[in-house]
């Protein structure tokens, strides 16, 4: 069987392949799939919920384990209001 026009070929993917792990290293490209596949999953979960929004049942977000829903502390400095000069107390 001949090969489709504009199909790479096999070697052509792995100088592809080798190209890649020369420039970016293997850690960040095995980071790159991690973060690939976590992001697929989501929106399969996320796609999941959507099909139950017409049936009147509540679909809640999936939350990571060792994750609170709670608002992050913010690192902020508190300042005094400005005073207004035209209460003289």
């Amino acid at each position: 069987m001949a090969p489709l026009i504009g199909t790479p070929s096999v070697w052509t993917l792995l100088i592809i392949l080798a190209l890649a792990l020369l420039l970016f290293g293997g850690t960040r490209l095995a980071g790159l799939g991690k973060s690939t596949g976590k992001a697929i999953r989501e929106f399969k979960e996320e796609t999941r919920g959507l099909g139950n929004e017409g049936s009147g049942q509540t679909v809640s977000a999936p939350v990571e384990p060792g994750r609170t829903t709670e608002a992050a502390p913010v690192d902020a400095e508190l300042v005094d209001p400005p005073k207004n000069p035209n209460n003289d107390r």
